[in-house]
């Protein structure tokens, strides 16, 4: 299986919250995972905004930034996926950084993993409901 993965889940890997062991699972189960090129500043931020709070140390947010790539079978270009994203964005009224994400799942026939509740609120009565896969309700194996 291939998946699409959103930040939301890739900082899971490096910082211990809510559904952590979940998203750590998709990274020994076996199946691809595919993510636009965005993620990478996307993850970048979060690190820097967690280690201003102190809720990281340097060490953990350097690992974040340095070791994301690794984990991704493909990173594609968010060029790539741009005119889908901001169509998608546009019709949704949603911030487009999260449609990136979601135009890589429906360019390729996969589905988008995420933890992020308003993405699946806002997604839950559209046709790009089926596409996504909430990474804590345990439906991760499912097509």
């Amino acid at each position: 299986m291939t998946l699409v993965v959103d930040a939301s889940v890739a900082c899971k890997w490096f910082i211990a919250e809510a559904n952590t062991a979940d998203a750590e699972a998709l990274l020994v189960g076996g199946s691809l995972l595919l993510a636009p090129d965005l993620i990478v500043p996307e993850v970048c931020n979060v690190a820097c905004l967690k280690l201003r709070r102190g809720e990281i140390a340097s060490d953990q947010a350097a690992a974040m930034v340095d070791g994301l790539p690794d984990l991704f079978d493909e990173l594609v270009p968010s060029v790539q996926l741009a005119g889908r994203a901001f169509a998608i964005a546009s019709t949704l009224a949603h911030p487009a950084y999260d449609c990136f994400y979601l135009a890589l799942a429906e360019l390729r026939g996969m589905r988008l993993v995420t933890a992020d509740r308003r993405l699946l609120g806002r997604l839950a009565r559209t046709p790009w409901a089926r596409l996504l896969v909430d990474l804590g309700n345990g439906a991760i194996g499912t097509s």
